[in-house]
């Protein structure tokens, strides 16, 4: 053969010539033995991109990577290689439900590693929020509304498996968090909520050391706009964070002057960059918050920025050194990062003529419903089709307001109780006849005069942009969460359900329930065309007249016959109903809305400042809008 020659005439030559001549041909051959190797035993290239939910090898011959269980310490478990991708190649898609035939994979393949998170990072971003199934809803519209701004470069963290199947059997990229926690809402404040903080710290300080950028959010917050490239505004910022400031220290959407800001830094919405000053800061905060299960995580956080305060990283940045005097914060400015003050009492985006990021559903009084109700309120909640068309149809009404109780007088205490309870009156008339006919009642939009808080305040915060009156949410009066509650029927009569006010103008709603609507105005009983004895003559282009003043029977013979209406809208519900027949009825229906409104805060210079509201002021000669007086006297009025 022709090398064998080769080697021959080779072994007649000198020995160097020899010796170059035996590597060059041991390298040729080591060279082609690792070539056919890597032909015939590589996997293909489809098998090394993993989806999001790749299984997690243990093989020993595989590189080790930080993986993360929230309850315990952070431990070490081996993954896979990363398999090279480009910069800007997008993740997955979201939605896409898994082939129903698939099983669902073993809990220890959600667990948190380098590369689950690197399989969902666009431009070196991930963006994380976490909960249980009791905020399911709150986590699916936080995902849609990312999706819907073409944002998916995120991840959602499961603290419950109950939660972990549901998302994953959506086609959401999931995580375990390995927490175990309860699948019910745990309430702010309770010892289960301050777990779910420190489990939010233990998850910054895990996901940092993976080198990515991370925006870290809350579940009861909606992106109202794709967040990154603001963010991208700042790369010299260790920490971009948002806050509770409600009085604006720029106009623009520059960010806060922070020598201005008196506001906590809120930790609902903040971003974190992977850089060893702000590994320090989660860390130190983690260590801080496991030492002390007292300390509130945003508490914490506060503490431990503050123990440097300045000062400027420029003139121009608005970054300022907080910390251990390295670590560069922003604060991202509250017009358009927005706060539940901000956005839903201020409007202060819209006055600025700026465009919203984010908001928060900070700043409310009615719990996780009161939240949930503020988001229906903005129409940025998702819910499912069938609570745009409840069983019974809706029942709807235009509130009446005399000018002169919105605009009229100075903007205080009593002419404050005085608008809102004229209108409290006209809604116990709507929640009445809702009752009645059983529709599900769209409240009307509420107008207030003074803000309400809790401590004492001269009637608007001094500096904010809130405009007077102003539209306010329904938890500054009513109690949604009572609203909502399931209270037993032999004692509170039938349940009454509602809807925001924006209900009907949402794009959601089903286009069967826009084409089933029928005006009902209230006119003169024995007037022209006010006879309501057979309800079809009276039914004209979509208008029905109806006698002020009727009792329960008349509701029920006119309406029975018009219960596959959608939509019935009364031109007003003053005067329209004498009230119930059945007297023990009657006292249910009582006992039920009197729990229906809450308390005003707070008047300066008196202990307690609370105000009751009361459905019933207007039975109550010489009622007054004071707070109680004895401590006999604090309670609500039923």
């Amino acid at each position: 053969m022709a090398w064998r020659k080769g080697f021959e005439e080779v072994a007649n030559s000198k020995p160097l010539f020899l010796t170059i001549y035996t590597v060059v041909i041991i390298g040729i051959v080591v060279s082609s033995f690792y070539v056919f190797s890597a032909i015939y035993s590589a996997n293909p290239p489809s098998a090394q991109s993993s989806a999001w939910l790749s299984s997690i090898s243990s093989d020993a011959t595989h590189v080790t990577d930080q993986t993360l269980n929230v309850s315990q310490s952070a431990a070490v478990h081996t993954v896979p290689p990363p398999s090279p991708r480009p910069r800007n190649e997008s993740p997955r898609s979201i939605w896409d439900d898994p082939p129903p035939n698939k099983k669902m994979p073993p809990l220890k393949d959600f667990r948190l590693t380098k590369e689950l998170v690197r399989q969902r990072v666009k431009d070196n971003a991930i963006i994380v929020t976490f909960g249980n199934y009791a905020f399911m809803d709150f986590i699916l519209t936080w995902v849609k509304q990312l999706t819907d701004l073409g944002v998916s470069n995120f991840l959602v963290g499961a603290m419950d498996t109950k939660l972990l199947e549901a998302l994953y059997w959506k086609g959401i990229p999931v995580f375990d968090m390995g927490s175990h926690m309860s699948t019910v809402d745990v309430g702010w404040g309770s010892p289960t909520f301050h777990k779910m903080g420190r489990e939010k710290v233990i998850l910054i300080d895990s996901i940092l050391p993976f080198g990515f950028e991370l925006l870290m959010c809350d579940t009861d917050m909606v992106w109202l706009k794709n967040p990154l490239p603001y963010l991208a505004r700042y790369p010299e910022a260790d920490v971009l964070t948002s806050s509770d400031q409600v009085i604006p220290t720029v106009v623009d959407d520059s960010l806060e002057n922070w020598p201005e800001v008196s506001g906590a830094y809120n930790i609902g919405i903040f971003h974190w960059r992977p850089t060893e000053s702000a590994k320090k800061l989660a860390k130190q905060w983690k260590e801080m918050l496991l030492a002390d299960d007292q300390i509130w995580d945003q508490n914490g956080f506060n503490d431990i920025v503050h123990r440097q305060l300045g000062p400027s990283v420029d003139d121009e940045s608005g970054l300022v050194f907080v910390f251990d005097g390295k670590l560069k914060l922003g604060i991202l400015p509250a017009s358009i990062f927005c706060s539940g003050h901000t956005y839903f009492i201020q409007a202060m985006y819209q006055q600025l003529r700026l465009e919203p990021y984010a908001v928060h559903t900070t700043f409310q009084y009615g719990g996780t419903e009161g939240k949930r109700h503020r988001l229906r309120e903005a129409m940025h909640f998702l819910d499912p089709p069938e609570y745009y068309n409840p069983l019974g149809g809706f029942l709807s009404f235009k509130p009446h307001i005399p000018k002169n109780l919105l605009l009229s007088g100075e903007h205080n205490v009593e002419s404050h109780f005085t608008l809102v309870n004229y209108q409290i009156k006209q809604i116990r008339a709507a929640l009445a006849i809702a009752s009645l006919l059983n529709r599900t009642l769209v409240m009307p939009p509420l107008w207030c005069r003074i803000d309400r808080l809790w401590y004492p305040h001269p009637g608007i915060l001094e500096g904010s942009m809130t405009r007077q009156p102003f539209l306010c949410p329904l938890d500054h009066v009513f109690e949604v969460n009572v609203m909502l509650k399931k209270l037993p029927e032999e004692e509170f009569g039938p349940q009454i359900d509602f809807r925001e006010y924006s209900i009907l103008d949402n794009p959601s709603l089903p286009s069967e329930v826009k084409k089933s609507w029928l005006d009902v105005q209230l006119c003169k009983d024995g007037t022209q065309d006010c006879d309501a004895s057979a309800s079809n003559d009276t039914t004209v282009g979509g208008v029905l007249k109806f006698p002020k003043h009727s009792n329960e029977e008349m509701f029920m013979k006119v309406f029975s016959s018009l219960k596959d209406v959608k939509v019935i809208k009364f031109s007003t519900v003053q005067d329209a109903f004498t009230g119930f027949t059945d007297k023990e009825r009657e006292e249910k229906f009582r006992n039920r809305v009197k729990r229906y409104v809450g308390i005003w805060c707070c008047v300066p210079d008196h202990s307690p400042g609370h105000i009751y509201y009361d459905m019933y002021w207007d039975e109550k000669p010489g009622w007054k809008a004071v707070p109680p007086q004895t401590s006999e006297d604090d309670h609500p009025p039923y």
